[in-house]
């Protein structure tokens, strides 16, 4: 299978500050981050596209006993995309002590930062964070 958008690719986009995601040809959805398929229709049809970089905070949690290598506290959240995609990353730039309902519905910056490889991954890689966008 040939994938529009490789790990490699994406990796780099994030490391420019874009946001690289598949638009699919057949039923307009956008897969981010991005995978072989479509993930409304499994199509294969895709192209790659830039996102907006900005969403809506749909929920979140608060991780207080985490994985080896991990420093807690920190904020885990899921967001969806203006484009439609749903994202999951951490929330940064807040005390997770602070964190309440009241962040549900909230606009976010997407950002990227470099995390450690773990025993579970091949080497270093950036994973997904967010910023809230002041009203």
């Amino acid at each position: 299978m040939e994938y529009k958008l490789t790990f490699d690719q994406y990796q780099k986009g994030l490391d420019r500050g874009e946001f690289l995601g598949l638009r699919c040809n057949a039923c307009d959805t956008f897969t981010f981050p991005p995978l072989g398929t479509c993930r409304n229709c499994s199509g294969t049809d895709l192209e790659v596209t830039r996102l907006s970089g900005q969403g809506i905070l749909r929920t979140f949690t608060v991780i207080r006993v985490a994985p080896e290598g991990m420093n807690p506290p920190y904020v885990v959240a899921m967001v969806e995309l203006e484009e439609g995609a749903w994202v999951i990353g951490n929330l940064v730039d807040i005390n997770p002590d602070d964190a309440d309902m009241t962040l549900i519905g909230k606009k976010v910056r997407l950002g990227s930062q470099m995390v450690k490889g773990d025993i579970f991954s091949a080497c270093d890689s950036r994973v997904i964070t967010f910023s809230l966008i002041a009203n």
